[in-house]
């Protein structure tokens, strides 16, 4: 069976959005509970199903997971296999964040090369590479990689890329370091808030962190981590998706709790392109006055434009008034579902890979059309919001893989959608 969506369009988005906890910022906690010999206790974590399969990975490796609500427990005092499921990895990338606690914890880990989103090249190389650097042995076979640490993890300086300021190597890197022997600095690390929620996760558990929000992390290791209670921060992704649909539909959307610095770039973006910002201490409006002018966007590490908001910003881009240029500098495969939205009418061209130049229309026009990954599938859902006609997108599981009740907030905001099950 498949679900797809089905949009009469032509509709403004206003209203307001409650957002739920961050994705990108639950999922390095889940794999870091793994740290700690004690429960961990969090709050706000988003019911969406990345999440489902991070509680579910986490439990064949031996931890107690209990979920109510938002709410998870989990007490990693019996962590017990050192080989992460081969199913549970390849659905999801974020798999990969618990190499490092297994390492900390059992000193080996076995872990499948992860899956998820097809968005381009996303090697885990830089993130093993990293690791060698505090101790660690890695044999990377063809499906899968191998790591110990024949000595113990080991403190040291490491050096991350600077172009990318990677996430996904800090939270690795930080989660190795806290267990580790010494001290850790690592350079170039990500500033995502993300990350900064995450290293305040720690610091609850006990761990040693200064820099936290900052590109360099100083950690000391510790014996062991302790008992914690941490609620995660709200989604800054499914805050810029809203206020995008929003402006694309020439609404006024609100969303909140939400600190309007950690939606900095884009809110920036809109306003030069026309569109009236309305910053609170915890939330952000933005409200459309006329068509949005045409505006040159490049994707970049925090605190720099998102990666993730790259496609919903591009529609906005194709109801521009004028020229638009996307250049995507973080992902080689990000750009691969314009042709969809040519099909809606869209006059957009890809110059390279990663880059596309687009000519702003009066509208969009419905049509039948597919996403391939998350961020795009739910893009073309506000395509299809923001068309004239009837819209059929397919894509709803990547969907809900990142964004908590997707289509009923969008309803709430006025679309007219409704999800339809075939059969396949």
């Amino acid at each position: 069976m498949s679900d797809r969506y089905v949009i009469t369009g032509g509709v403004p988005l206003n209203g307001d959005v409650t957002l739920g906890g961050s994705k990108n910022g639950a999922l390095p906690i889940l794999a870091a509970t793994l740290l700690i010999e004690d429960e961990v206790v969090l709050h706000n974590v988003p019911q969406i199903s990345d999440i489902d399969k991070m509680c579910q990975l986490i439990s064949l490796l031996g931890a107690k997971v209990e979920r109510r609500g938002r709410t998870v427990r989990v007490n990693a005092s019996a962590l017990t296999s050192a080989r992460a499921d081969r199913d549970l990895t390849a659905a999801m990338r974020a798999s990969f964040y618990v190499v490092s606690p297994l390492l900390a914890r059992l000193g080996r880990a076995e872990v499948p090369l992860p899956g998820g989103c097809s968005i381009g090249s996303r090697p885990v190389d830089y993130v093993i590479d990293a690791l060698r650097h505090l101790g660690v042995s890695a044999e990377e076979r063809t499906d899968e990689v191998i790591c110990s640490t024949p000595k113990g993890l080991q403190g040291t300086t490491v050096t991350l890329d600077p172009t990318y300021r990677s996430p996904g190597a800090t939270f690795n890197l930080a989660m190795a370091a806290t267990l580790a022997n010494g001290r850790t600095i690592i350079e170039n690390a990500s500033a995502d808030p993300e990350v900064e929620g995450f290293c305040r996760f720690l610091q609850a558990a006990g761990a040693t962190i200064e820099g936290a929000g900052d590109n360099r992390l100083v950690i000391d290791g510790r014996d062991h981590l302790h008992h914690c209670e941490y609620t995660i921060i709200s989604d800054r992704i499914e805050a810029g998706t809203f206020l995008l649909g929003g402006a694309a539909t020439g609404g006024t959307v609100r969303v909140g709790p939400i600190k309007p610095a950690h939606l900095g770039a884009l809110l920036d973006k809109l306003e030069e392109m026309g569109l009236v910002v309305l910053r609170e201490r915890d939330a952000v409006t933005v409200r459309t006055e006329g068509r949005p002018r045409g505006a040159t966007v490049y994707t970049t590490a925090f605190p720099g434009f998102p990666t993730d908001l790259q496609p919903p910003m591009v529609v906005l881009q194709c109801l521009a008034e004028g020229r638009s240029v996307m250049n995507e500098t973080i992902y080689d495969g990000r750009l691969t579902y314009v042709h969809q939205l040519r099909r809606m009418g869209a006059q957009l061209k890809l110059e390279t890979s990663q880059q596309a130049v687009i000519e702003g229309v009066d509208a969009l026009q419905g049509r039948e059309v597919e996403g391939a990954d998350m961020r795009a599938s739910a893009a073309l859902v506000l395509a299809g919001v923001a068309a004239h006609g009837e819209s059929v997108v397919d894509g709803r599981h990547y969907i809900l893989r990142g964004y908590e009740h997707f289509e009923e907030k969008l309803t709430a905001l006025g679309a007219k959608i409704q999800v339809v099950t075939e059969a396949t």
